[in-house]
């Protein structure tokens, strides 16, 4: 009945909103339900779904994204704390200047980025040493277990995942990982896939992503995920952990400075792991790219890349999350990046889109659209805020058979589905912040206007250009 009166009433804001806003949230609303009806057609047991956790976690991510989004004390204080993040970080910077010189900034990635990962670590470290964190997740997961009904254990990982990274959060609960269900095993990985590490938090801040919403979407989805996985993959089985016999697992180190010592030390194979994939990575794209390029030029065509070619396949998913048409063949090719080889390749294009477009220079060069609306960077900065990729998947894979080997078989079965699932949450998330974002001037006025006077390959019918004119002329 509570669900019913949620959906109820969310429609009937949706309805009142639209009218006022535009058509952009109506289109976030019917990617939400086509995601939800497609997560139900391939469930694993479509029959068995429990729709309490599937509704209440859409609910509660509705609810969250309205207070942050909507209301001005949420967003001022969601603001203030990207502020505040970004500013804490930057303290890297002190400990990155001593030990790489004056000059550490020329290698912007390496000195800059990758110090803000080792000192994150070191701080997350400490406060599990004084037991802040253990409070924390311990908090946020019984909010969540009595709001959507979950289990205790998919609780304290999927609350768990929105301070922590997908292969730390599961050692919160390894004492009873052995015992848990099948579908409870889903959910815990689901829920690595369908969100961020705190750690790399900082490091996407650096590229110039927003803060604010790099926070809100890893709050939004943390339940988003559970939402996705108990409609993906059923309970069948009787849970046997219970909340009265669940306990936080604890630190190992005996002093606040030896905890401080473990997690720099800790982050060391983290960096290592990021340095090495992103040199991997973009090195087979730039490659992938030269063969495709020479097999277009066979048939007319040079443009070919890999980025076109994901472009195609997700331009659909990313136009349903409501992001601009114009712009929904960008975001595909984002959405690529991020699935097959990892976000932080997606997160480094989005954050040279976000660049163009505060430098305002011409939108289109030679045809080709050089920045996006910030409605559809907002929603592409949600879309993107997962570990959902298939290098992540073998990091599932081991990290969990690693603490639970007993139960190798089911997460071997299982953490393609739970990879799927955690997509799926991330778009659902993005869907919801469609829903709840205000369209406005994307540029200023001055330096649109004087870039369509300028350049024949400005397009006259643009959104922006057509909103500096109301404002003018209105």
């Amino acid at each position: 009945v509570l669900c019913a009166a949620l959906i109820i009433a969310i429609i009937c804001w949706l309805i009142f909103d639209t009218a006022k806003q535009g058509s952009h949230q109506l289109i976030s609303f019917g990617g939400l339900v086509m995601y939800v009806l497609l997560m139900f057609i391939f469930s694993k047991y479509p029959t068995r779904v429990a729709w309490r956790p599937v509704f209440s976690g859409i609910g509660v991510q509705f609810i969250l994204g309205l207070l942050i989004l909507r209301t001005k004390v949420g967003f001022d204080v969601f603001n203030w704390l990207g502020i505040q993040t970004q500013t804490f970080l930057e303290y890297s910077d002190t400990g990155a200047k001593f030990v790489f010189g004056e000059k550490y900034m020329d290698h912007f990635f390496a000195f800059k980025v990758l110090p803000i990962v080792v000192f994150f670590s070191t701080v997350m470290s400490m406060l599990y040493h004084i037991g802040f964190m253990q409070w924390l997740v311990g908090k946020v997961g019984w909010i969540m277990e009595i709001f959507m009904g979950t289990t205790p254990v998919e609780s304290l990982v999927a609350a768990g995942n929105i301070f922590v990274g997908q292969t730390e959060s599961p050692l919160l609960v390894r004492p009873y990982l052995p015992y848990i269900t099948k579908s409870e095993l889903h959910a815990v990985m689901t829920a690595g896939f369908s969100t961020i590490a705190g750690s790399v938090l900082g490091a996407y801040i650096s590229f110039g992503v927003s803060a604010s919403h790099l926070l809100t979407a890893s709050v939004m989805s943390a339940p988003a995920s559970l939402a996705a996985s108990k409609l993906f993959w059923p309970e069948t089985e009787k849970p046997t952990v219970t909340l009265s016999g669940l306990q936080v697992a604890k630190g190992e180190s005996k002093n606040l400075l030896e905890a401080a010592s473990q997690g720099a030390s800790t982050s060391i194979l983290l960096v290592a792991n990021i340095a090495v994939n992103l040199i991997s990575f973009l090195a087979l794209l730039a490659f992938l790219d030269s063969a495709l390029s020479w097999v277009g030029s066979l048939f007319d065509y040079p443009q070919l890349n890999f980025e076109n070619i994901c472009a195609y396949v997700f331009m659909p998913l990313s136009f349903m999350m409501g992001v601009d048409w114009e712009d929904s063949f960008i975001v595909g090719g984002l959405l690529g990046y991020k699935t097959f080889f990892n976000e932080f390749v997606a997160y480094e294009r989005l954050s040279q889109l976000i660049h163009n477009r505060e430098k305002g220079g011409s939108m289109y060069i030679n045809g080709v659209k050089q920045y996006m609306t910030v409605r559809s960077e907002v929603i592409a900065t949600y879309a993107l805020c997962g570990f959902a990729n298939f290098g992540s998947l073998g990091l599932v894979i081991g990290g969990l058979t690693s603490i639970a080997p007993s139960k190798k078989k089911e997460i071997a079965g299982g953490a393609f589905r739970a990879m799927i699932a955690g997509t799926v949450a991330c778009f659902m998330t993005a869907c919801v912040a469609g829903m709840l974002t205000v369209p406005g001037l994307e540029v200023p006025c001055h330096i649109l206007l004087g870039s369509a006077f300028n350049s024949t390959d400005f397009p006259a019918n643009s959104t922006e250009l057509v909103e500096c004119c109301q404002q003018l002329f209105t």
